[in-house]
C-alpha cells in the first residue's frame, strides 16, 4: 500500500499524516517520522519525536508516548511527554504523569496523574539564571472531572 492512500485529503509530504484504524490492533512500538492519528487500540510505546500524535475519539491507547505534540480525544493510560504541548479534549481521558511545556485540559475531560511544567532554556531567554533555576518544573498531581 503506498503511504499516498494513507493519506488525508490536503496533507502535503512534507506533512503527511498515518492514521490507525478503528479494527487495527497493534502491540509493541510505534516510531516513525510523520504526525499519526490513532483510533485504534496500541499497547505498548509510541514514539514519533518530532510530530504529532492524535488519540482518536474510539482509540484506546495504553502505552509511553513520546512527540512533539499529543492531542487526546480517546483514552490514554501511560506517561506522555510532549516538547510543544499536550492536549486533553473535553471526551479524553488521561490516567498518568504528562511532561510537556504547554498543557490544555478542556472541561469534561478526565485526567489522573501528575504534570510537569519543562521549560527549556531557549524558551527562558528574558529570565534572569535564578529564575531559570526556581521555575525549571512545576509538578502537580490531580484528578479533574467535570
Amino acid at each position: 500500500m503506498s503511504t499516498d492512500a494513507m493519506r488525508p485529503l490536503g496533507a502535503t509530504a512534507d506533512r503527511a499524516t498515518a492514521r490507525l484504524g478503528a479494527s487495527l490492533q497493534v502491540k509493541g512500538e510505534i516510531t516513525g517520522n510523520e504526525d499519526l492519528l490513532i483510533d485504534g487500540t496500541v499497547e505498548g510505546l509510541v514514539q514519533l519525536d518530532e510530530r504529532k500524535l492524535t488519540v482518536g475519539a474510539n482509540a484506546k491507547v495504553t502505552a509511553d508516548i513520546i512527540a512533539r505534540e499529543v492531542v487526546v480525544y480517546g483514552t490514554v493510560k501511560g506517561n506522555l511527554r510532549a516538547k510543544d504541548r499536550i492536549e486533553i479534549k473535553k471526551d479524553g481521558s488521561v490516567i498518568g504523569d504528562l511532561t510537556t511545556s504547554r498543557i490544555s485540559i478542556e472541561d469534561g475531560a478526565y485526567f489522573k496523574g501528575s504534570i510537569e511544567i519543562d521549560k527549556s532554556p531557549e524558551k527562558q531567554n528574558a529570565h534572569s539564571a535564578f529564575e531559570k533555576t526556581a521555575s525549571t518544573s512545576v509538578a502537580t498531581s490531580a484528578t479533574k472531572t467535570i
